[in-house]
C-alpha cells in the first residue's frame, strides 16, 4: 500500500495535475495555480540588492516575499545565459544584472520565466550594423543564431528614463517571449498557453474596425507599434511597464488583456 501512495504521488498525480487540473484551473481563471515555487532560493549581495533598488521601481513596488523570488530569479538568469561584449566592450557584472532584471520584470508573473529561444546576450557599445544588413540597430532578437543584441547606450536610456515608453530591453526580451510562446503551440506550459490565448484575443481586439478607430483617436502608442504583430505586442509592453496607468485610463480593455497575458497588473 505504501508502495502505491508513493508511486502515485511520484508518478500520477504530476500527470494529473499537469494535463487535468491545471488546465481546467487555466480555462476558468485564466491563470496558472501557481508561479513561485522555489527550495532555498539563492539571493543576491547587498550591493546587486542596492542596483535593484535605484535603478528599478518594479522590484521597489514589490513586497518583501516576492523581492525575493525576484532576486533568485535575477540570478539564475545571470547563470543560465552568455553575455558577449563587442568591439572591445567589457560585460561587467552590473551590466548582467541590469539586463538580467529586465528580462525577469517582464516575466515575473510566469511560472516559466527563462526562454528556450535565445542563449547568449550580446552587447554592444552604442549602435552596431546588424549582421544581416548594412543598417545602423540599437538592439535586436535574432532567433537563427539564437542571440539577443544591444546597444548599451541605448539599453541604459531605457533604464534612465522609466516613463517615456521606450525600453529597449523591454522591447527585445518582448520579442524573445512572443517567440518562445507561439512556437509551442500544443505545448504543456501554462506559461504559452496563458500568453497564446490572450495574443489571440488582442488579435481579435484590434481587427474590430471600432478598436482600430479608438486606437487612432487615442494617440497613445507610438507609429512603430503598427508596423506588424509583433512590434504591436513589444510596444504595448513597453508601454505596459512605463506608463501603465496612463494605458489602463486610455485603453482598458486592452491594459487588462495585456495583462492577463504576461500574468501582472500594473496600475
Amino acid at each position: 500500500m505504501v508502495i502505491v501512495i508513493v508511486l502515485f504521488s511520484v508518478v500520477f498525480f504530476p500527470f494529473i495535475f499537469f494535463s487535468i487540473i491545471e488546465p481546467t484551473y487555466i480555462l476558468i481563471y485564466n491563470r496558472p495555480i501557481y508561479v513561485h515555487l522555489y527550495f532555498f532560493p539563492k539571493g543576491l549581495s547587498t550591493g546587486d540588492i542596492a542596483i535593484l533598488e535605484k535603478e528599478f521601481k518594479f522590484y521597489r513596488n514589490l513586497p518583501t516575499l516576492k523581492r525575493k523570488y525576484f532576486q533568485y530569479r535575477v540570478n539564475s538568469f545571470i547563470e543560465n545565459y552568455q553575455f558577449v561584449g563587442r568591439e572591445g566592450l567589457e560585460v561587467t557584472h552590473e551590466m548582467k544584472l541590469k539586463i538580467a532584471a529586465t528580462a525577469i520584470m517582464l516575466t515575473f508573473g510566469m511560472r516559466k520565466y527563462l526562454l528556450d529561444v535565445f542563449t547568449t546576450i550580446i552587447i554592444y557599445p552604442d549602435i552596431y550594423i546588424a549582421a544581416n544588413s548594412d543598417e545602423y540597430h540599437k538592439g535586436e532578437f535574432n532567433p537563427a543564431v539564437g542571440a539577443i543584441v544591444f546597444s548599451w547606450k541605448d539599453f541604459m536610456k531605457g533604464l534612465e528614463y522609466d516613463n517615456d515608453n521606450l525600453n529597449l530591453g523591454l522591447h527585445e526580451f518582448a520579442h524573445a517571449l512572443h517567440f518562445d510562446s507561439l512556437k509551442k503551440r500544443g505545448g504543456v506550459s501554462s506559461s504559452a498557453i496563458i500568453y497564446r490565448d490572450m495574443f489571440d484575443k488582442i488579435m481579435e481586439y484590434i481587427a474590430d474596425s471600432h478598436n482600430r478607430e479608438r486606437l487612432k483617436e487615442v494617440h497613445y502608442f507610438r507609429q512603430y507599434a503598427y508596423t506588424n504583430q509583433y512590434e504591436f505586442i513589444a510596444v504595448t509592453l513597453e508601454y505596459f511597464f512605463e506608463t501603465p496607468k496612463l494605458f489602463r485610463q486610455k485603453l482598458p480593455e486592452l491594459h487588462e488583456m495585456i495583462g492577463k497575458m504576461i500574468n501582472q497588473r500594473r496600475y
